[in-house]
């Protein structure tokens, strides 16, 4: 049963929270509510407070359906207090925040938002396909959508197994089944693809990527920041509440000033290199060394002309590098969106 082939239906089901420790955070499965023609998410000078801090100051940000958004930031950036807000946990101290153009409690009451957590007490004595038949029982959902959820987190061929005998990464998966059972539009998700070996997380991620063509949006947080450059349509970088960063991968790098100068040198002179114009940093590796600078020309030139260094590449920074620039202590604005 595919997402844009089954039937629009209203069902009498209207679950709260579930007791399944991650909260899939839905409740009608199939409404008429659903209209692709608004932004699926959108912020709007949107502030969060708690008492005097200030977790949420001020973001903005417009998420088109069918968009997969990496949402990155260092732990306190606001990152929670966000993502709280689209799942109607919490109000806004000021702005203002609509998924698919209304409220998010409104929005998440017509079924159009689901959100799986890292972590939690799943029921360890219930088997996999228990489980998501329980989900799908809740939600007013009938066995076909059970066995397809199953199918499209890849653990239908284990569906047997306890959820106590699975690896963390199997029941990971677990928890992705659960959220596609009431078929979301919005898809929330944190380090989905905790514990799941390389197979895993490839196959995890094309699914992702099937269901946004069919027009799922998806917002994830993640610490494999390779994850967020390799399936991320955009990445926005959130520091101290504020938005520091929004674009594609390729434009977040970009944003972040200088690039990488690797080459091979036996005996590297670190307090030469240090002492050269735009370094930031210098690394040496045995017989690498990497040298992080604003101006890499003058580190490339050094190198060539003074040193025995050979095999030099220059290459932009890559996420990682990016977010730390961004988002570290020692950011400054750079004038991205904000």
């Amino acid at each position: 049963m595919s997402r844009r082939g089954r039937d629009e239906r209203t069902t009498d089901v209207r679950p709260g929270f579930t007791t399944i420790e991650y909260m899939i955070l839905t409740a009608d499965a199939g409404s008429a509510a659903r209209h692709s023609e608004h932004l699926a998410v959108d912020l709007d000078r949107l502030v969060k407070r708690f008492g005097a801090v200030t977790a949420v100051n001020g973001v903005s940000l417009q998420i088109r359906p069918g968009e997969v958004v990496a949402l990155l930031g260092p732990n306190g950036a606001g990152k929670t207090s966000t993502i709280d807000i689209l799942l109607g946990l919490s109000t806004p101290t000021g702005g203002q925040a609509r998924v698919y153009g209304r409220p998010p409690h409104e929005a998440v009451a017509l079924g159009l938002v689901s959100a799986v957590m890292q972590t939690g007490g799943l029921l360890k004595d219930y088997t996999i396909e228990e489980t998501v038949r329980l989900t799908a029982t809740l939600f007013g959902r009938g066995a076909d959508a059970a066995d397809e959820a199953l199918e499209r987190a890849g653990i239908a061929d284990i569906r047997s197994r306890f959820v106590g005998k699975c690896s963390g990464g199997q029941q990971q998966r677990l928890r992705f089944a659960m959220a596609l059972v009431p078929d979301p539009e919005l898809l929330i998700l944190d380090e989905p693809t905790t514990g799941m070996d390389v197979g895993g997380r490839h196959d995890f991620w094309s699914a992702i990527r099937e269901d946004a063509r069919s027009g799922r949006t998806v917002i994830f947080a993640t610490h494999y920041l390779e994850e967020a450059d390799a399936y991320a349509d955009r990445v926005v970088f959130i520091r101290r509440g504020e938005v520091v960063a929004d674009g594609t991968a390729a434009e977040v790098k970009a944003l972040a000033s200088g690039r990488t100068v690797r080459a091979t040198l036996r005996g590297a002179d670190e307090a030469a290199l240090r002492g050269l114009p735009g370094v930031d940093s210098v690394d040496v590796r045995g017989d690498t060394v990497v040298v992080q600078a604003r101006d890499a020309d003058a580190v490339a030139r050094h190198l060539l002309t003074r040193t025995d260094a050979r095999d030099l590449e220059i290459t932009a920074r890559n996420l990682e590098q990016a977010f730390l620039a961004l988002t570290g202590d020692d950011a400054t604005d750079n004038g991205s969106n904000r």
